[in-house]
Protein backbone atom coordinates (compact mmCIF):
# COMPACT_ATOMS: atom_id res chain seq x y z
CA UNK A 1 0.00 0.00 0.00
CA UNK A 2 1.45 3.09 -1.04
CA UNK A 3 1.65 6.05 1.07
CA UNK A 4 -0.20 8.30 -0.95
CA UNK A 5 -3.53 5.37 -0.95
CA UNK A 6 -3.55 5.82 3.00
CA UNK A 7 -4.52 8.08 5.68
CA UNK A 8 -1.69 9.65 7.87
CA UNK A 9 -3.38 8.35 11.51
CA UNK A 10 0.08 8.44 13.36
CA UNK A 11 -0.34 12.02 14.34
CA UNK A 12 -3.95 11.86 15.07
CA UNK A 13 -3.44 8.75 17.55
CA UNK A 14 -0.53 11.32 19.07
CA UNK A 15 -2.86 13.76 19.56
CA UNK A 16 -5.69 11.74 20.97
CA UNK A 17 -3.19 10.29 23.73
CA UNK A 18 -1.91 13.53 24.87
CA UNK A 19 -5.75 15.07 24.78
CA UNK A 20 -6.20 11.98 27.29
CA UNK A 21 -3.17 12.45 29.77
CA UNK A 22 -3.13 16.68 29.07
CA UNK A 23 -6.66 16.15 30.44
CA UNK A 24 -5.86 14.44 33.72
CA UNK A 25 -2.72 16.60 34.41
CA UNK A 26 -4.96 19.90 33.79
CA UNK A 27 -8.02 18.95 35.86
CA UNK A 28 -5.54 17.64 38.54
CA UNK A 29 -3.98 20.92 38.84
CA UNK A 30 -7.88 22.93 39.05
CA UNK A 31 -8.32 20.37 42.35
CA UNK A 32 -5.42 21.47 44.10
CA UNK A 33 -6.40 25.09 43.71
CA UNK A 34 -9.86 24.75 44.49
CA UNK A 35 -8.28 22.98 47.98
CA UNK A 36 -6.14 26.07 48.37
CA UNK A 37 -9.39 28.34 48.51
CA UNK A 38 -11.08 26.31 50.83
CA UNK A 39 -6.93 25.44 53.08
CA UNK A 40 -4.75 28.05 51.81
CA UNK A 41 -2.20 26.32 53.69
CA UNK A 42 -1.90 23.85 51.18
CA UNK A 43 0.47 26.27 48.77
CA UNK A 44 3.26 25.03 52.01
CA UNK A 45 4.90 28.44 51.66
CA UNK A 46 6.46 27.48 48.20
CA UNK A 47 6.14 30.12 45.49
CA UNK A 48 5.50 28.06 42.56
CA UNK A 49 2.76 26.35 44.71
CA UNK A 50 1.32 29.53 45.20
CA UNK A 51 -2.88 29.74 43.25
CA UNK A 52 -1.55 32.73 41.65
CA UNK A 53 1.12 30.46 39.65
CA UNK A 54 -0.96 27.43 40.04
CA UNK A 55 -4.17 29.10 38.37
CA UNK A 56 -2.63 30.05 34.90
CA UNK A 57 -0.90 26.88 34.70
CA UNK A 58 -4.87 25.13 35.07
CA UNK A 59 -6.22 27.24 32.81
CA UNK A 60 -3.61 27.05 30.22
CA UNK A 61 -3.27 23.07 30.78
CA UNK A 62 -7.02 22.54 30.31
CA UNK A 63 -7.85 25.08 27.59
CA UNK A 64 -4.53 24.34 25.62
CA UNK A 65 -3.21 21.02 26.19
CA UNK A 66 -6.15 19.07 26.73
CA UNK A 67 -8.58 21.74 24.45
CA UNK A 68 -5.54 21.98 21.57
CA UNK A 69 -4.57 18.27 21.72
CA UNK A 70 -8.17 17.39 20.92
CA UNK A 71 -8.22 20.09 18.32
CA UNK A 72 -5.11 19.18 16.71
CA UNK A 73 -6.52 15.34 16.56
CA UNK A 74 -9.71 15.57 15.31
CA UNK A 75 -9.26 18.38 13.23
CA UNK A 76 -6.58 15.64 11.46
CA UNK A 77 -8.97 13.14 11.27
CA UNK A 78 -11.88 14.51 9.70
CA UNK A 79 -10.06 16.89 7.19
CA UNK A 80 -9.00 13.31 6.03
CA UNK A 81 -12.29 11.47 6.18
CA UNK A 82 -14.21 14.22 4.48
CA UNK A 83 -11.95 15.06 1.38
CA UNK A 84 -10.90 11.95 0.79
CA UNK A 85 -7.32 12.40 0.83
CA UNK A 86 -4.21 12.06 2.87
CA UNK A 87 -2.90 14.61 5.38
CA UNK A 88 -0.81 17.19 3.89
CA UNK A 89 3.27 17.03 4.50
CA UNK A 90 3.69 14.48 7.08
CA UNK A 91 6.74 15.94 8.28
CA UNK A 92 4.97 19.72 9.01
CA UNK A 93 2.36 17.50 10.50
CA UNK A 94 4.42 15.47 12.82
CA UNK A 95 6.27 19.03 13.73
CA UNK A 96 2.90 20.22 15.19
CA UNK A 97 2.71 17.84 18.00
CA UNK A 98 6.74 18.04 19.23
CA UNK A 99 6.13 21.60 18.31
CA UNK A 100 2.48 21.70 20.44
CA UNK A 101 3.98 19.19 23.39
CA UNK A 102 6.93 21.54 23.48
CA UNK A 103 4.91 24.52 24.16
CA UNK A 104 2.72 22.91 26.49
CA UNK A 105 6.47 21.48 28.84
CA UNK A 106 7.29 25.64 28.79
CA UNK A 107 4.34 26.41 30.14
CA UNK A 108 4.26 24.02 33.13
CA UNK A 109 8.01 25.18 33.71
CA UNK A 110 7.59 29.30 33.47
CA UNK A 111 4.38 29.62 34.53
CA UNK A 112 5.05 27.93 38.25
CA UNK A 113 8.14 30.07 38.35
CA UNK A 114 6.07 33.43 37.83
CA UNK A 115 7.07 34.20 34.32
CA UNK A 116 4.41 35.65 32.84
CA UNK A 117 2.83 38.43 30.87
CA UNK A 118 -0.05 39.20 33.81
CA UNK A 119 -2.27 38.51 30.79
CA UNK A 120 -5.45 36.44 30.82
CA UNK A 121 -5.14 33.43 28.44
CA UNK A 122 -1.99 34.83 26.74
CA UNK A 123 0.03 34.67 30.08
CA UNK A 124 2.99 32.89 28.12
CA UNK A 125 6.15 34.97 27.53
CA UNK A 126 7.55 36.20 24.07
CA UNK A 127 10.07 33.20 23.08
CA UNK A 128 6.71 30.64 23.50
CA UNK A 129 4.45 33.08 21.79
CA UNK A 130 6.27 32.34 18.84
CA UNK A 131 6.60 29.25 19.06
CA UNK A 132 2.78 29.16 19.06
CA UNK A 133 2.78 31.38 16.31
CA UNK A 134 5.15 28.96 14.32
CA UNK A 135 3.53 26.22 15.18
CA UNK A 136 -0.07 27.46 14.69
CA UNK A 137 1.28 28.84 10.88
CA UNK A 138 2.65 25.26 10.34
CA UNK A 139 -1.16 23.63 11.37
CA UNK A 140 -3.04 26.61 9.35
CA UNK A 141 -0.91 25.08 6.08
CA UNK A 142 -1.37 21.18 6.92
CA UNK A 143 -5.21 21.91 6.92
CA UNK A 144 -5.59 24.11 4.08
CA UNK A 145 -3.66 22.25 2.07
CA UNK A 146 -5.30 19.25 2.62
CA UNK A 147 -8.72 20.68 1.80
CA UNK A 148 -7.08 22.19 -1.51
CA UNK A 149 -5.95 18.59 -2.67
CA UNK A 150 -9.45 17.00 -1.38
CA UNK A 151 -10.56 14.57 -3.85
CA UNK A 152 -14.54 15.69 -3.60
CA UNK A 153 -15.83 18.95 -4.67
CA UNK A 154 -18.07 20.15 -1.75
CA UNK A 155 -16.37 20.93 1.36
CA UNK A 156 -18.09 19.47 4.98
CA UNK A 157 -19.18 22.54 7.69
CA UNK A 158 -17.19 20.91 9.86
CA UNK A 159 -13.69 22.01 7.99
CA UNK A 160 -15.33 25.44 7.82
CA UNK A 161 -15.58 25.62 11.78
CA UNK A 162 -12.16 23.92 11.65
CA UNK A 163 -10.86 26.59 9.46
CA UNK A 164 -12.35 29.47 10.70
CA UNK A 165 -11.03 28.47 14.17
CA UNK A 166 -7.64 28.18 12.76
CA UNK A 167 -7.44 31.37 11.27
CA UNK A 168 -8.94 33.16 13.62
CA UNK A 169 -6.81 31.97 16.64
CA UNK A 170 -3.94 32.82 14.70
CA UNK A 171 -4.97 36.66 14.08
CA UNK A 172 -5.79 36.75 17.75
CA UNK A 173 -2.59 35.08 19.08
CA UNK A 174 -0.25 37.58 17.07
CA UNK A 175 -1.81 40.93 17.36
CA UNK A 176 -2.80 40.33 21.52
CA UNK A 177 0.35 39.59 22.10
CA UNK A 178 3.00 42.01 20.43
CA UNK A 179 5.69 42.67 22.89
CA UNK A 180 9.55 44.56 22.95
CA UNK A 181 11.16 42.20 24.70
CA UNK A 182 14.01 43.04 27.44
CA UNK A 183 15.05 39.97 28.53
CA UNK A 184 14.51 36.57 27.47
CA UNK A 185 11.83 35.86 30.24
CA UNK A 186 10.59 39.74 30.11
CA UNK A 187 9.05 42.04 27.85
CA UNK A 188 6.57 44.77 27.33
CA UNK A 189 3.63 44.88 25.81
CA UNK A 190 3.33 47.68 22.70
CA UNK A 191 -0.62 48.84 24.28
CA UNK A 192 -0.79 50.52 27.68
CA UNK A 193 -4.22 51.37 29.63
CA UNK A 194 -7.54 50.71 28.09
CA UNK A 195 -6.60 50.09 25.09
CA UNK A 196 -4.33 47.49 26.37
CA UNK A 197 -7.55 46.44 28.11
CA UNK A 198 -9.67 46.30 24.95
CA UNK A 199 -7.13 44.43 22.39
CA UNK A 200 -6.76 41.67 25.74
CA UNK A 201 -10.30 41.02 26.26
CA UNK A 202 -11.01 41.01 21.94
CA UNK A 203 -8.73 38.01 22.34
CA UNK A 204 -9.95 36.86 25.68
CA UNK A 205 -12.88 36.47 24.46
CA UNK A 206 -12.93 35.06 21.42
CA UNK A 207 -10.26 32.55 22.56
CA UNK A 208 -14.01 31.67 23.80
CA UNK A 209 -15.32 31.96 20.69
CA UNK A 210 -13.20 30.65 18.55
CA UNK A 211 -10.98 28.12 20.20
CA UNK A 212 -13.63 26.57 22.62
CA UNK A 213 -16.60 27.12 20.26
CA UNK A 214 -15.83 27.31 16.83
CA UNK A 215 -13.35 24.76 16.77
CA UNK A 216 -15.29 21.89 19.00
CA UNK A 217 -18.48 23.22 16.41
CA UNK A 218 -16.40 21.33 14.07
CA UNK A 219 -15.91 18.35 16.34
CA UNK A 220 -19.51 18.15 16.81
CA UNK A 221 -20.83 18.51 13.42
CA UNK A 222 -18.59 15.67 12.54
CA UNK A 223 -19.15 12.99 15.17
CA UNK A 224 -22.66 13.79 16.13
CA UNK A 225 -24.14 12.78 13.09
CA UNK A 226 -21.32 9.46 12.38
CA UNK A 227 -22.24 8.37 16.12
CA UNK A 228 -25.86 8.51 15.39
CA UNK A 229 -25.69 7.61 12.24
CA UNK A 230 -27.70 9.61 10.56
CA UNK A 231 -26.97 13.02 8.36
CA UNK A 232 -26.79 16.07 9.96
CA UNK A 233 -30.36 17.88 11.18
CA UNK A 234 -30.51 20.65 8.93
CA UNK A 235 -27.22 21.15 6.68
CA UNK A 236 -28.84 24.25 5.22
CA UNK A 237 -28.93 25.54 8.96
CA UNK A 238 -25.13 24.32 9.64
CA UNK A 239 -24.52 27.07 6.93
CA UNK A 240 -26.55 29.55 8.36
CA UNK A 241 -25.24 28.68 11.65
CA UNK A 242 -21.53 29.05 10.88
CA UNK A 243 -21.30 32.89 9.24
CA UNK A 244 -23.90 33.98 11.84
CA UNK A 245 -21.67 32.89 14.66
CA UNK A 246 -18.24 34.05 12.86
CA UNK A 247 -19.58 37.19 11.95
CA UNK A 248 -20.92 38.46 15.52
CA UNK A 249 -18.64 36.79 17.76
CA UNK A 250 -15.72 38.80 17.37
CA UNK A 251 -17.63 41.93 18.56
CA UNK A 252 -18.55 40.95 22.21
CA UNK A 253 -15.31 41.03 23.58
CA UNK A 254 -16.41 44.37 25.61
CA UNK A 255 -18.51 42.74 27.97
CA UNK A 256 -15.42 41.57 29.95
CA UNK A 257 -14.96 45.52 30.76
CA UNK A 258 -18.29 46.73 31.81
CA UNK A 259 -18.25 49.40 34.63
CA UNK A 260 -13.79 49.95 33.53
CA UNK A 261 -12.62 52.98 32.00
CA UNK A 262 -13.93 51.65 28.53
CA UNK A 263 -15.86 54.00 26.50
CA UNK A 264 -19.56 53.57 27.43
CA UNK A 265 -20.31 53.34 23.74
CA UNK A 266 -17.87 49.96 23.61
CA UNK A 267 -19.54 48.57 26.19
CA UNK A 268 -22.95 48.81 25.51
CA UNK A 269 -21.97 47.87 21.44
CA UNK A 270 -20.02 44.21 22.99
CA UNK A 271 -23.38 43.92 25.30
CA UNK A 272 -25.49 44.33 22.40
CA UNK A 273 -23.40 41.39 19.78
CA UNK A 274 -23.20 39.66 22.91
CA UNK A 275 -27.28 39.41 23.07
CA UNK A 276 -27.86 38.78 19.01
CA UNK A 277 -25.51 35.63 19.25
CA UNK A 278 -27.77 33.92 21.22
CA UNK A 279 -29.39 32.93 18.08
CA UNK A 280 -26.56 31.48 16.30
CA UNK A 281 -25.52 29.65 19.32
CA UNK A 282 -28.99 28.24 19.87
CA UNK A 283 -29.48 27.42 16.19
CA UNK A 284 -26.36 24.54 16.30
CA UNK A 285 -27.75 23.40 19.59
CA UNK A 286 -31.16 22.72 17.77
CA UNK A 287 -29.05 21.50 14.73
CA UNK A 288 -26.91 19.06 17.03
CA UNK A 289 -29.63 17.94 19.02
CA UNK A 290 -32.58 17.29 16.66
CA UNK A 291 -29.84 15.06 14.29
CA UNK A 292 -31.07 11.98 16.09
CA UNK A 293 -34.41 12.96 15.40
CA UNK A 294 -36.38 9.72 14.98
CA UNK A 295 -33.39 7.84 16.87
CA UNK A 296 -33.72 8.86 20.29
CA UNK A 297 -33.82 5.34 21.51
CA UNK A 298 -29.98 5.46 21.10
CA UNK A 299 -29.73 7.21 23.89
CA UNK A 300 -30.80 4.60 25.90
CA UNK A 301 -27.78 2.25 24.91
CA UNK A 302 -25.66 4.68 23.92
CA UNK A 303 -23.28 6.52 26.08
CA UNK A 304 -21.65 8.32 23.79
CA UNK A 305 -24.46 9.61 22.56
CA UNK A 306 -25.16 10.97 25.84
CA UNK A 307 -21.94 12.46 26.19
CA UNK A 308 -22.45 14.64 22.83
CA UNK A 309 -25.88 15.26 23.51
CA UNK A 310 -25.50 16.66 27.14
CA UNK A 311 -22.66 18.68 25.47
CA UNK A 312 -24.85 20.47 23.32
CA UNK A 313 -27.41 20.81 26.44
CA UNK A 314 -24.63 22.42 28.12
CA UNK A 315 -23.70 24.35 25.26
CA UNK A 316 -27.25 26.00 25.18
CA UNK A 317 -27.39 26.33 28.77
CA UNK A 318 -23.82 28.91 28.50
CA UNK A 319 -24.68 30.43 25.49
CA UNK A 320 -27.77 31.48 26.90
CA UNK A 321 -26.58 32.42 30.46
CA UNK A 322 -23.24 34.16 28.69
CA UNK A 323 -25.57 36.57 26.74
CA UNK A 324 -27.80 36.99 29.85
CA UNK A 325 -24.81 38.05 32.07
CA UNK A 326 -23.45 40.40 29.58
CA UNK A 327 -26.63 42.93 29.78
CA UNK A 328 -25.32 45.70 31.86
CA UNK A 329 -27.54 45.64 34.62
CA UNK A 330 -27.26 41.86 35.12
CA UNK A 331 -23.35 42.26 34.61
CA UNK A 332 -23.66 44.67 37.78
CA UNK A 333 -24.49 41.74 39.80
CA UNK A 334 -22.48 39.57 38.43
CA UNK A 335 -18.86 40.78 37.81
CA UNK A 336 -16.31 39.30 39.80
CA UNK A 337 -18.39 36.91 41.88
CA UNK A 338 -18.18 33.45 41.39
CA UNK A 339 -20.78 33.46 39.40
CA UNK A 340 -19.02 34.23 36.52
CA UNK A 341 -16.95 31.16 37.65
CA UNK A 342 -19.75 29.17 37.67
CA UNK A 343 -20.64 29.79 33.39
CA UNK A 344 -16.94 29.65 32.56
CA UNK A 345 -16.88 25.82 33.98
CA UNK A 346 -20.08 24.76 32.53
CA UNK A 347 -18.96 25.94 29.21
CA UNK A 348 -15.39 24.11 30.51
CA UNK A 349 -16.44 21.04 31.69
CA UNK A 350 -20.23 20.56 30.00
CA UNK A 351 -19.65 21.55 26.31
CA UNK A 352 -16.08 21.51 25.96
CA UNK A 353 -14.55 18.27 28.31
CA UNK A 354 -17.88 16.32 27.48
CA UNK A 355 -17.89 17.00 23.64
CA UNK A 356 -13.92 16.18 23.66
CA UNK A 357 -14.52 13.02 25.69
CA UNK A 358 -17.41 11.82 23.84
CA UNK A 359 -15.31 12.40 20.28
CA UNK A 360 -12.61 10.63 21.78
CA UNK A 361 -15.02 7.64 22.37
CA UNK A 362 -15.70 7.73 19.42
CA UNK A 363 -12.13 8.33 17.69
CA UNK A 364 -9.82 6.17 19.49
CA UNK A 365 -11.39 2.52 18.59
CA UNK A 366 -11.25 3.39 14.74
CA UNK A 367 -7.37 4.73 15.02
CA UNK A 368 -6.47 1.77 16.85
CA UNK A 369 -8.50 -1.26 14.51
CA UNK A 370 -11.46 -2.48 17.29
CA UNK A 371 -15.00 -2.50 16.74
CA UNK A 372 -15.52 -0.40 20.09
CA UNK A 373 -14.02 0.60 23.70
CA UNK A 374 -12.81 -2.10 25.82
CA UNK A 375 -16.03 -1.49 28.20
CA UNK A 376 -19.54 0.28 26.88
CA UNK A 377 -19.63 -0.23 30.81
CA UNK A 378 -17.23 2.24 31.70
CA UNK A 379 -18.28 4.72 29.34
CA UNK A 380 -21.84 4.74 30.73
CA UNK A 381 -20.00 5.40 34.42
CA UNK A 382 -17.44 8.35 33.08
CA UNK A 383 -20.99 9.57 31.74
CA UNK A 384 -22.48 10.10 35.06
CA UNK A 385 -19.56 11.29 37.03
CA UNK A 386 -19.08 13.69 34.09
CA UNK A 387 -22.80 15.08 34.58
CA UNK A 388 -22.98 14.61 38.54
CA UNK A 389 -19.59 16.46 38.25
CA UNK A 390 -20.27 19.30 36.21
CA UNK A 391 -23.74 20.09 37.97
CA UNK A 392 -22.03 20.33 41.28
CA UNK A 393 -19.37 22.28 40.63
CA UNK A 394 -21.79 25.06 38.55
CA UNK A 395 -24.82 25.34 40.86
CA UNK A 396 -22.73 25.45 43.79
CA UNK A 397 -21.06 28.38 41.83
CA UNK A 398 -23.81 30.00 40.88
CA UNK A 399 -25.19 29.97 44.05
CA UNK A 400 -22.14 31.54 46.01
CA UNK A 401 -21.84 33.80 42.68
CA UNK A 402 -25.44 34.99 42.82
CA UNK A 403 -24.82 35.47 46.74
CA UNK A 404 -21.54 37.26 46.64
CA UNK A 405 -23.40 39.88 44.59
CA UNK A 406 -26.44 40.62 46.41
CA UNK A 407 -24.40 40.93 49.93
CA UNK A 408 -21.68 43.30 48.51
CA UNK A 409 -24.42 45.76 47.00
CA UNK A 410 -26.73 45.31 50.10
CA UNK A 411 -26.48 48.65 51.86
CA UNK A 412 -28.02 49.92 55.24
CA UNK A 413 -30.60 53.05 55.49
CA UNK A 414 -27.95 55.07 56.23
CA UNK A 415 -25.69 54.10 52.63
CA UNK A 416 -23.29 52.03 54.78
CA UNK A 417 -22.16 48.32 53.66
CA UNK A 418 -24.55 45.89 55.27
CA UNK A 419 -22.15 43.12 55.41
CA UNK A 420 -18.38 43.47 55.07
CA UNK A 421 -16.40 41.52 52.34
CA UNK A 422 -15.07 38.94 55.34
CA UNK A 423 -18.70 37.81 56.30
CA UNK A 424 -19.53 37.19 52.50
CA UNK A 425 -16.56 34.99 52.00
CA UNK A 426 -18.11 33.02 55.51
CA UNK A 427 -21.38 32.32 53.45
CA UNK A 428 -19.43 30.92 49.87
CA UNK A 429 -17.05 28.97 52.05
CA UNK A 430 -19.23 25.82 52.23
CA UNK A 431 -19.94 26.03 48.18
CA UNK A 432 -16.36 25.89 47.40
CA UNK A 433 -16.25 22.74 49.74
CA UNK A 434 -18.97 21.91 46.81
CA UNK A 435 -17.28 22.56 43.98
CA UNK A 436 -14.04 20.81 45.21
CA UNK A 437 -16.40 17.86 45.15
CA UNK A 438 -17.90 18.20 41.83
CA UNK A 439 -14.42 18.53 40.52
CA UNK A 440 -13.34 15.60 42.13
CA UNK A 441 -16.18 13.07 40.84
CA UNK A 442 -15.46 15.04 37.20
CA UNK A 443 -11.92 14.20 38.07
CA UNK A 444 -12.56 10.55 39.03
CA UNK A 445 -14.01 10.01 35.39
CA UNK A 446 -10.89 11.02 33.64
CA UNK A 447 -9.17 8.37 35.56
CA UNK A 448 -11.81 5.75 34.32
CA UNK A 449 -11.11 6.88 30.96
CA UNK A 450 -7.24 6.04 31.04
CA UNK A 451 -8.11 3.26 32.57
CA UNK A 452 -10.46 2.46 29.37
CA UNK A 453 -8.46 3.80 26.79
CA UNK A 454 -5.45 2.17 28.32
CA UNK A 455 -7.20 -1.47 27.79
CA UNK A 456 -8.42 -0.67 24.31
CA UNK A 457 -5.16 0.52 22.68
CA UNK A 458 -3.56 -2.86 24.88
CA UNK A 459 -5.76 -5.45 23.53
CA UNK A 460 -5.31 -4.06 20.16
CA UNK A 461 -2.38 -4.36 17.44
CA UNK A 462 -2.84 -1.06 15.22
CA UNK A 463 -3.59 -1.00 11.71
CA UNK A 464 -0.64 0.41 9.35
CA UNK A 465 -3.01 2.98 8.00
CA UNK A 466 -6.80 2.70 7.01
CA UNK A 467 -7.39 3.06 3.61
CA UNK A 468 -8.93 5.99 2.35
CA UNK A 469 -12.51 5.50 1.69
CA UNK A 470 -15.31 7.68 1.74
CA UNK A 471 -16.34 9.39 5.55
Amino acid sequence: MSSQSSYNDRVVRQFTIMTVVWGVVGMLVGLIIAAQLIWPSLNFDVPFLSFGRLRPLHTNAVIFAFGGSALFATAYYVVQRTCHVRLAYDKLAAFTFWGWQAVIVLAAITLPLGITQSKEYAELEWPIDLLIAVVWVAFALVFLVTIGRRRVKHIYVANWFYAAFILTVAVLHIFNNIALPVTLSKSYQIYTGVVDGMMQWWYGHNAVGFFLTAGFLGMMYYFVPKQAQRPIYSYRLSVVHFWALISIYMWAGPHHLHYTSLPNWAQSLGMVFSVILLAPSWGGMINGIMTLSGAWHKLRTDPILKFMIVALSFYGMSTFEGPMMSIKTVNALSHYTDWTIGHVHSGALGWVAMMTIGSLYCLIPRLYGKQAMYSTRLIDVHFWTSTIGVVLYAVSMWISGITQGLMWRALNDDGTLTYSFIESLKFTYPYYGIRLLGGLVFFAGMLVMVYNVYMTVRRTVPEPQAVIQPA
